[in-house]
């Protein structure tokens, strides 16, 4: 089975972010995998909150991944700071 990941952040109403791209993932026979960059608040009118993880979770995350199921290929989506970007 081909693996992805997906880096970025996650949708509280799953019509974007992460829980989007698992489920799109998914449909398509494809083992989803994921490092969250931010949580948001929101819903199909809008977002009224974000609260980033700092890049060293971010790291760490990407380094679990990595060092275990290597990805087949990366999405990379909410990815909102420069520090996040380095990482």
């Amino acid at each position: 089975m081909k693996t992805a990941l997906t880096i970025a952040g996650s949708d509280s109403c799953g019509g974007a972010g992460i829980q989007a791209d698992i489920k799109t993932m998914t449909a398509n026979g494809v083992y989803a995998m994921s490092a969250v960059t931010a949580l948001t608040a929101q819903n199909t009118t809008g977002v009224t909150g974000i609260m980033e993880v700092t890049p060293e979770f971010l790291g760490k995350q990407l380094d679990s991944i990595f060092t275990d199921i290597y990805p087949d290929a990366v999405k990379i989506g909410m990815v909102s700071s420069a520090g996040l970007i380095e990482t």
